[in-house]
This record gives C-alpha cells, sequence and structure tokens, in this order.
C-alpha cells in the first residue's frame, strides 16, 4: 500500500515552481528576488496564493505581536523561502514554529542560496481543530 503525504500533488506543483525559478535564476540573489520570481511562477501555475501575509502570533490568548509568511498557497501550505548557502537546525525550527504559530498542518520551507535547490516538507503535528492560534 503506497501511503500519500497530505497535499502532496499541491507541494509538488509548488516545489516544481521553485525549481523552474532556480534552473532560471540559480543561488546568489537575496531571498526578495526569488520571492517576486516564485511568485509569478505560482501564478502562472495556476495557484491561489498570498504574499507576505501578516499573522498574529499568540500566546496563551495574547497577541504578542506578526509575523509575515512569505506565501499561504491555496489556504492549505505556508511556504517560507530562504537563499542561503546553508540551511541550519535553527531554519527548520523556525519554520515548524510558524507552522504551528499560523495553525497550519503542511509547510515547505525553500532554499535557493545553495547549488541545488534544497526543499524540506514541514507537518505540523499538534494542529488543533479551532482557528485560533498557538
Amino acid at each position: 500500500m503506497v501511503q500519500t503525504l497530505l497535499y502532496e500533488e499541491l507541494t509538488k506543483r509548488i516545489i516544481g515552481c521553485a525549481m523552474k525559478v532556480h534552473s532560471i535564476l540559480g543561488n546568489g540573489f537575496q531571498e526578495v528576488i526569488y520571492q517576486r520570481a516564485l511568485e509569478i511562477e505560482m501564478t502562472l501555475e495556476g495557484l491561489n496564493i498570498e504574499r507576505e501575509k501578516e499573522m498574529p502570533v499568540i500566546y496563551k490568548g495574547h497577541n504578542i505581536g506578526t509575523r509575515r509568511v512569505d506565501f499561504f498557497v491555496e489556504g492549505k501550505i505556508m511556504v517560507e523561502l530562504k537563499a542561503l548557502t546553508l540551511l541550519e537546525d535553527v531554519h527548520l525550527a523556525q519554520a515548524k514554529n510558524y507552522l504551528e504559530a499560523y495553525n497550519m498542518e503542511v509547510g515547505l520551507l525553500i532554499n535557493f542560496g545553495a547549488k541545488s535547490l534544497e526543499f524540506k516538507r514541514l507537518f505540523n503535528r499538534v494542529k488543533k481543530d479551532t482557528k485560533e492560534n498557538v
């Protein structure tokens, strides 16, 4: 029996868009350049995206600040971009924290800064049923 990942087809489409961007631009640009190019690719792919959506971070019922995620895709997947030569554990931890803070089930961490495109699928194992953030 083949196990499928949650939103597998959608994440494949997003990663495909990122691969197109990386194959054209390569590495070495600032993150914002990749963000703009990825917005174009995902729009051409027909994906419904929200770029740099500001979200509240809630702690014990109190709004303690806001954070902008690079993209929300189809209202289902959070996409966080990096343009680093080396992804470190802290970047993965940060993306996982955002996933939990936004109460999203699935996210992607995409790094355009390495020689080859890097991506990590992220899963929120503590997603709440309510729409209230952590």
